[in-house]
């Protein structure tokens, strides 16, 4: 329960955040505090590109990738959270990432972001919990986060949209 009310506190230093650049800093520090990870990418959907990007990505620049490639890809194709615990082992995983950044990969969560007109708009993806592997109570409490900064991201990305 202490997570949820954590989550409620954040919320409003979130609605104060309308720079969407800056609420995405601020959504990707508050999910790696709260499932206690190494690194959080925050994928926005293009879809007239056909692609997924981030804006933000912790220890490494901008990704963009086709709207169906890796585990954030399957996460908006399948329209389902992913939780994977031996990503080598998952034919989703894409590997060359790791070996362009040097980065190892031990365990990935991913969740959706809707917007109002249940869109979605954006995946989160974290990586690496540093105390095990993600659980089923990991993915309760990213789901429950991901609902709940929706409606500021959506107001955010309105409003980069209108500038």
């Amino acid at each position: 329960m202490q997570r949820f009310t954590e989550i409620a506190k954040f919320g409003k230093q979130l609605i104060e955040t309308p720079h969407m650049d800056n609420a995405l800093e601020l959504i990707s520090i508050e999910a790696k505090r709260l499932l206690n990870c190494e690194r959080c990418s925050i994928f926005l959907v293009d879809y007239d590109a056909d692609m997924l990007w981030t804006k933000h990505s912790d220890g490494i620049g901008r990704i963009a990738i086709s709207i169906d490639s890796g585990i954030v890809g399957h996460t908006f194709k399948s329209k389902t959270p992913q939780l994977v615990n031996d990503p080598y082992n998952n034919e989703f995983f894409m590997p060359n990432i790791d070996k362009k950044t040097g980065f190892v990969t031990r365990n990935i969560i991913t969740t959706l972001i809707f917007d109002s007109n249940h869109e979605i708009i954006g995946i989160i993806q974290l990586l690496n919990k540093i105390d095990g592997d993600f659980t089923a109570e990991d993915m309760k409490i990213l789901n429950f986060f991901s609902n709940y900064v929706s409606g500021p991201l959506e107001l955010s990305l309105i409003q980069e949209k209108s500038i």
